[in-house]
């Protein structure tokens, strides 16, 4: 932290300013803020922690090396490729920590280092030696048992056809290299020419497994095959040596929303990102120097971007020893998410097509994923809209979602049974836009409305409109979630619905739909935090609300849990909530620019992160003023994205009982003692020891009891 703001802090103490709610400290002052970059970085290694936790079964902790490295990849693609971007068109931008990119990309290289020699340790001598002695051995060939003639004839029937050496000389330029991509670089020798030239052989892993089982759970990875067989592919030469690289390239993109026709647009972007440039060189530690220095060369890339990694490159593929049959004494025992009480099928229901609507209209009804079923609540709710004949039309948002999700599925069936079937698909989705593409086609096919958002806005409101006609007239059915629409995801992730029969509620979702496929922007609400334009200034004007109550002697306190925590007018607003003594509750999955526990200015602030066996993903905010309780869910972190760019909605929870369940969620994040971690006034982020309270365990004992309980 810089002296100044120091020193300004402990006068703050010192003269009792803080309690008073005068704030004194500079609360633009970078050293009060973290980087969004390295905070993320940050993030990643408490996933590299739990691969490492020896208390965790084993296959878990395969699955976190590989989910390290996926998480890792995109950063790259996304996040690093973007400050390149300022380094090469020399922007000096500066974000409230006052980092150049320069020194972010320094501080990136630094930490990345160390993970990746802590997840290549991990691997190499604990886990791989660990699975060796529960049976699954992943070996080299030198270490292989099977007879030679099996391991060439394997090479030659199986390998050997797809693989395409390309040579690296005169005339023959150095090839392009995909995104992602695996590679041999070879250096040989022409005896009959009496000169070195190099050649590039692809692993090719997206169409053959990585880990080839040469006898039952005994696995050779597909390069070590390839390289052990070099003299077949180069037949005449002397093989003088070869080395693993891999190439990350700029994944990122802008679509004009100027284009006559965006999905068109967002499909040409789609070709160009297998161009982008690059950003990151993994090449293998042991490699040879000069070889390396070419390499550098030939990609163009600086030396800031070279990664020498230790060991086997690109473990995501381990998620292919994750998934293998058996083995359930090394993986935690599987969660089957349970149908929420109220959409538990009653005496006139059919087992399997309970009435989602009648308990809607009694009260609302809020569901937990994973806990509860996303099949019988989500699912269920548009598979009964699309049957019912008083159902006039169905409006859904898509910003991801599955291939197994029965969702899009539904609507092409409403849209075919003559029903309003209107579906807002988010064409650019990072990463999922080719299967948005694939469904707004599908949609289109069968004359539904399919709409592409508000030009300059990405659409991440996560809402389900169902509109009936009933006696009283017509009813707005509506879900409003703090996740995708997401069959697969709903099993891993965590996250909140609310489904909804309140006639505000409904007409505001309608009113935010109409604005998504028609002309306007989105307006203020009564009751729903709809954003751009009308979500930041409510969400300080309720932090402001509680410090105000907190001086004037009501209990109050300030509750959130979120994924990323970045913007910085709201941090400054829990500064000064913090300064007037208000007791503040953060947990904060990924990303946090706030920094805890600094005198003066966040005291009373705590921050915890849980990582665990879920991914944590809904967003909560509560406010708590005496004997009023605000509480919103919904799709936005506190992020310029989210709140200045993209479409967003948060919608209030009313129901004492349902306010209850949120509370006692963020209760059980914040008293974890197995999964968190702890960030302090230097940025550090400590895992807690205790391992007493597990949030993930706690909730699927509560709604087994739940479910076991008899009906009232």
């Amino acid at each position: 932290m810089s002296e100044p703001a120091t020193e300004t802090a402990a006068a703050q103490t010192e003269n009792g300013s803080a309690a008073s709610g005068r704030a004194v400290a500079d609360l633009t002052d970078s050293s009060l803020y973290g980087n969004r970059e390295l905070s993320w970085i940050d993030f990643n290694d408490r996933v590299l922690q739990l691969a490492e936790d020896e208390s965790l079964p084993l296959i878990e902790r395969v699955k976190f090396l590989a989910i390290f490295v996926t998480n890792l990849d995109e950063f790259f693609m996304v996040r690093v490729a973007g400050v390149h971007d300022q380094v090469d068109a020399r922007i000096d931008a500066r974000g409230p920590d006052g980092l150049s990119p320069v020194q972010i990309l320094s501080g990136i290289a630094e930490k990345v280092t160390e993970l990746d020699r802590r997840h290549a340790q991990q691997f190499s001598e604990v886990v791989r030696p660990e699975l060796a002695e529960h049976g699954i051995r992943i070996i080299s060939c030198e270490e292989s048992e099977a007879p030679a003639e099996l391991m060439e004839r394997h090479f030659r029937e199986q390998i050997f056809p797809v693989l395409t050496p390309l040579a690296i000389g005169p005339g023959r330029p150095f090839p392009y290299i995909s995104n992602l991509s695996l590679s041999l670089i070879v250096r040989l020798h022409d005896p009959d020419l009496d000169h070195e030239v190099f050649a590039r052989v692809k692993v090719p892993k997206e169409v053959l497994p990585r880990f080839v089982e040469i006898t039952p759970n005994t696995f050779i990875p597909l390069e070590e095959i390839i390289a052990s067989h070099l003299d077949v592919l180069f037949p005449g030469m002397e093989i003088l040596s070869h080395d693993l690289f891999r190439v990350t390239r700029d994944a990122d993109f802008e679509v004009s929303d100027e284009a006559d026709d965006l999905l068109q647009a967002v499909e040409d972007e789609l070709r160009r990102r297998r161009f982008g440039e690059v950003v990151r060189l993994e090449v293998g530690a042991e490699m040879d120097p000069s070889l390396r220095t070419r390499l550098i060369e030939w990609l163009g890339v600086d030396e800031v971007q070279v990664y020498d990694v230790d060991g086997m490159l690109d473990l995501s593929d381990l998620w292919q020893i994750a998934g293998l049959d058996g083995h359930s004494e090394l993986r935690q025992t599987p969660w089957t998410p349970l149908t929420h009480p109220a959409f538990v099928p009653g005496p006139g229901d059919h087992d399997d097509q309970p009435d989602v609507f009648a308990p809607m209209r009694t009260r609302d009804v809020l569901v937990h994923y994973p806990y509860h079923s996303f099949a019988t609540s989500v699912e269920r709710f548009v598979k009964q809209a699309v049957d019912d004949p008083n159902v006039l039309a169905i409006k859904m948002t898509v910003y991801r979602t599955s291939d197994d999700s029965a969702l899009v599925p539904s609507l092409i069936e409403a849209a075919e049974k003559g029903k309003q079937a209107v579906c807002l698909v988010e064409l650019k989705a990072r990463f999922d836009e080719r299967q948005n593409i694939g469904w707004s086609r599908a949609l289109e096919e069968v004359g539904a409305h399919v709409v592409h958002g508000i030009p300059g806005l990405k659409t991440h409101a996560k809402a389900i409109l169902v509109v009936r006609r009933e006696r009283a007239g017509v009813r707005h059915y509506v879900m409003i979630g703090t996740g995708n629409f997401h069959a697969k995801n709903a099993r891993l992730y965590e996250d909140f619905g609310l489904f909804t029969t309140d006639r505000q509620i409904g007409q505001e979702v309608a009113n935010l739909f109409n604005t998504l496929t028609g002309y306007g922007h989105p307006a203020r609400q009564r009751k729903a935090l709809v954003a751009p334009g009308w979500m930041r200034e409510p969400l300080i004007e309720e932090i402001e609300r509680t410090a105000a109550a907190h001086q004037a002697g009501e209990p109050s306190r300030i509750a959130m849990k979120m994924n990323s925590l970045v913007d910085q007018r709201c941090i400054e607003a829990l500064y000064r909530a913090s300064q007037a003594g208000v007791p503040i509750q953060l947990n904060v999955r990924g990303i946090c620019c706030l920094i805890p526990g600094v005198p003066g200015v966040s005291e009373t602030i705590e921050v915890v992160s849980v990582v665990g066996r879920f991914l944590e993903h809904s967003r909560i905010y509560s406010f708590h003023r005496g004997d009023e309780h605000v509480y919103y869910i919904g799709s936005a972190d506190l992020m310029p994205r989210n709140l200045d760019t993209r479409v967003e909605l948060l919608t209030p929870i009313e129901d004492p009982e349902l306010r209850a369940e949120l509370e006692d969620t963020l209760e059980r994040c914040m008293a974890d003692d197995t999964f968190a971690w702890t960030l302090d006034a230097e940025g550090a982020w400590t895992r807690r020891e205790g391992r007493t309270r597990c949030v993930h365990r706690e909730l699927m004992e509560r709604n087994l009891a739940q479910a076991a309980a008899p009906a009232t």
